[in-house]
């Protein structure tokens, strides 16, 4: 659900190279991205690092049941995004398995999207907000006009819930991390089920909390 002017990257590139060093653009390919492709930037930019495995967990809970994420989709996009120069791969070894793959942005990647919610935050929550209203509208009348009140009350609770959600979610995001009990690896978001580094369980951790 972004807006377009989020998927279209021509305009900030050009902006942006007079920042970066020149060389860092020389893999970027591609000037627009697809609303799946944004999303996973997204994704890995808030856990800075993760397996295919966790990203597949994440977009899954991102989408609410509304869409299902599979391998067979999600690794072709990050092999994509990682050829046009938005991501970055590492091979780490588990001592729960074999060696697994962990992506991470670019310093292209991570610039680009700063600048794209930077540049275009309060337009998203407008959209988020009209989206919302016009939901709200069609699911209450898909009933008989006698349900219209129950239907707006359900509604108003409905959306008051998931603000106060949003709310709750917004400093846990910004300000706590997870620390491998292990290795001592920092994770900005408690996302992961093992860590990426050394593959120790971090089940235990969540559940002291």
């Amino acid at each position: 659900m972004w807006l377009s002017k989020f998927l279209d990257l021509e305009e900030d590139l050009e902006k942006l190279r007079s920042t970066i060093k020149e060389e860092v653009f020389d893999n970027i390919k591609k000037y627009k991205l697809t609303p799946l492709e944004f999303t996973i930037i997204e994704s890995i930019f808030n856990t800075k690092r993760i397996s295919g495995y966790d990203l597949i967990r994440i977009l899954n809970e991102h989408f609410a049941g509304t869409w299902k994420a599979q391998s067979g989709t999600i690794y072709p996009i990050l092999s994509k995004l990682k050829k046009n120069g938005f991501l970055k791969i590492e091979r780490v070894k588990s001592e729960i398995g074999p060696v697994k793959k962990v992506y991470s942005l670019t310093e292209v990647g991570e610039e680009l999207l700063k600048v794209k919610v930077n540049k275009n935050f309060q337009d998203q929550l407008n959209f988020i907000e009209n989206f919302l209203i016009e939901l709200a509208s069609i699911y209450i009348h898909s009933f008989s006009e006698g349900q219209n009140e129950e239907r707006i009350i359900e509604v108003q609770n409905s959306i008051k819930k998931a603000l106060e959600n949003v709310m709750k979610k917004i400093p846990p995001t910004v300000k706590f991390k997870t620390l491998c009990p292990n290795c001592s690896t920092e994770f900005d978001r408690n996302t992961f089920k093992y860590c990426s580094e050394c593959g120790t369980p971090l089940f235990s951790i969540e559940e002291k909390k």
